[in-house]
């Protein structure tokens, strides 16, 4: 490479973007995650887990009187680890 291949960098090319400056075309949304119910063993959508029957009730997301199911909170299912490790 010899001097001429390389060119200048001028003064204070880089000061276009501060540290801490917010980038416009930037977004996060934040979203809470979803409410664990009694039975999870993890959030939803955490990795390593997945749904699965809720077990109190054999996923019919009621209790033996016909009262929502305690553990899967009338959802019939539950967010359990999956796998092996």
């Amino acid at each position: 490479m010899n001097k001429d291949s390389v060119k200048e960098i001028r003064s204070g090319a880089f000061s276009e973007s501060v540290a801490g400056e917010e980038d416009p075309g930037a977004s996060v949304d934040l979203v809470p995650p979803a409410p664990m119910q009694p039975g999870d063993e993890a959030p939803p959508g955490a990795p390593g887990t997945g749904e699965t029957v809720c077990r109190a009730c054999g996923g019919s997301g009621r209790g033996k009187g016909g009262e929502t199911c305690p553990e899967c909170g009338g959802t019939g299912k539950v967010n359990v680890g999956v796998g092996g490790g």
